[in-house]
């Protein structure tokens, strides 16, 4: 699977930007993106913070090398 171009990080500080008083759509316009895109990620990682992130991307990176044992 192709991995984005944005880490968790930067998903989350996006999807932060509504919060603050912004629209979403002017965030999508603002970085490039399409509104299904902030759609998916909000359903993803919408209430986790960077840390948690983090610790969710190690997890399924350690799965996936479980599996391909």
């Amino acid at each position: 699977m192709k991995r984005s171009i944005f880490s968790e990080e930067h998903v989350i500080a996006i999807l932060k930007k509504p919060m603050v008083g912004m629209l979403a759509a002017d965030v999508c316009r603002r970085r490039g993106m399409s509104s299904v895109n902030f759609d998916m990620w909000k359903a993803q990682f919408g209430g986790l913070e960077v840390s948690e992130a983090k610790r969710l991307r190690r997890r399924v990176d350690e799965l996936a090398i479980l599996g391909d044992g």
